[in-house]
């Protein structure tokens, strides 16, 4: 019954993170646009993972075996390579072409708001993944933490830029991103997930 009960906890919080990043995809689609934020562009990338990761996490707590739990880390792991690959591109380019974006205070506070309820998320996956036993939860809370994380990172970029005309800011914290996805993507690929 307990087990129950924290399996429906655990695809409670993925709900949360599935909907928050879903909303989040769209804002930021818009953000990016207005802004031409690499950071802004690549944390909206990096949401539409989470909502990847966040679906494959429901998918294996609705059918708990070893071999569903392979498979969603293999997905989630492939997933953070490509999101590294494809801002170390855009990031590179920004910085050797000069590209400044225009920060907006609509991606400050939604960067903001993001790092919080993240960090929240990340928590409630952590726990209720541990006492669970649920590998592929915990290893979704660390996606959810990093999410967080890279949040702050994009929220710092983009206020430095702001406050201080730091251009190279924002591109910088893209490549933020670029470590925590491939970091994550090794860990996973090893097995210390």
């Amino acid at each position: 019954m307990d087990t129950e009960r924290l399996r429906r906890g655990g695809i409670g919080l993925e709900i949360t993170t599935l909907a928050w990043n879903v909303v989040g995809v769209v804002l930021l689609a818009i953000l990016a646009w207005q802004s031409a934020s690499v950071a802004l562009l690549g944390f909206g990338l990096d949401s539409l993972i989470e909502i990847g990761a966040s679906t494959v996490v429901i998918w294996e707590l609705t059918g708990t075996d070893e071999k569903r739990q392979h498979v969603a880390l293999r997905l989630i792991g492939w997933a953070f390579i490509l999101l590294a690959v494809y801002l170390l591109v855009q990031a590179a380019v920004a910085l050797i072409s000069g590209h400044r974006a225009t920060p907006l205070l609509g991606g400050i506070g939604w960067t903001a708001a993001t790092a919080i309820a993240m960090f929240l998320l990340a928590w409630g996956k952590h726990v209720v993944g541990r006492r669970l036993g649920n590998p592929v939860l915990v290893t979704e809370g660390r996606v959810t933490l990093i999410d967080g994380i890279l949040a702050t990172s994009v929220l710092l970029g983009i206020v430095l830029d702001y406050t201080l005309g730091w251009w190279w800011a924002d591109p910088v914290a893209g490549l933020v991103i670029v470590f925590y996805a491939a970091r994550e993507a090794v860990h996973i690929f090893r097995g210390d997930a």
